[in-house]
């Protein structure tokens, strides 16, 4: 199976940057389907080892590096993603599988009895590696998105802001699971692309004296403990 690996740009933006750039892509992209008034609500509960193998990975730079997820949308239980976003040199690629409200509940209370079994490949290796190095659900990482979508290149504009964690909660479906901000996290431009990045994009996204960096939610989510 070929392996479709994308290009990655996440760059720590204030808020006029977010102002400029949403007007921008505003101007020649489409807004993501998916979006309520051109945004939407993101929880994402993170896997780790006893080790924080991923957390550690991740802040020394690792070159291939892999890490474990569930999605879920707007706290809508009827759409959840188990998630596995691998890294190569700096390229990114994500393997997804669907789960049911029953399924991910069970991960949670620590229930992998019905995984081998599932039918879905990423489920069986995540239990693999639950069982192997110790994987768990480790922390929630809320945030809210503004997505654009350029067909050109595939590629794919977010703004995402209000990044808060759920410090050692790991309860995903309770909407009213508490969260708090994490530390002093920043607004996140993130672009993806396929083979090349338009040129009409690249200017749209360009802010004064800004650098593309290796911000990370779950580590940001990871800074009380």
């Amino acid at each position: 199976m070929d392996i479709q690996y994308r290009h990655e740009w996440k760059h720590a933006i204030s808020y006029l940057d977010l102002l400029t750039i949403r007007a921008r892509m505003g101007a020649i992209a489409e807004s993501d389907p998916h979006a309520v008034d051109g945004k939407y609500h993101i929880r994402s509960l993170y896997f780790d080892t006893p080790e924080d193998k991923a957390l550690r990975e991740k802040l020394d730079g690792v070159n291939l590096r892999e890490k474990f997820r569930i999605r879920l949308y707007n706290c809508d239980p009827s759409v959840i993603h188990l998630e596995k976003k691998s890294k190569r040199s700096g390229l990114g690629t994500k393997y997804s599988a669907s789960l049911t409200a029953e399924e991910a509940q069970r991960l949670v209370d620590g229930d992998l009895s019905w995984m081998m079994d599932s039918g879905r490949e990423l489920v069986r290796e995540l239990y693999c590696k639950m069982r192997s190095q110790g994987l768990r659900p480790r922390t929630l990482v809320d945030y809210t998105r503004e997505p654009f979508i350029f067909r050109p290149g595939n590629v794919r504009v977010t703004l995402d802001y209000d990044i808060r964690t759920g410090l050692n909660s790991t309860d995903l479906l309770n909407p009213r699971a508490v969260t708090v901000p994490a530390g002093d996290a920043p607004i996140l431009l993130e672009v993806k692309w396929d083979e090349y990045l338009p040129s009409i994009i690249r200017d749209a996204v360009s802010v004064p004296d800004r650098r593309a960096g290796a911000f990370s939610k779950y580590a940001q989510c990871r800074i009380y403990g």
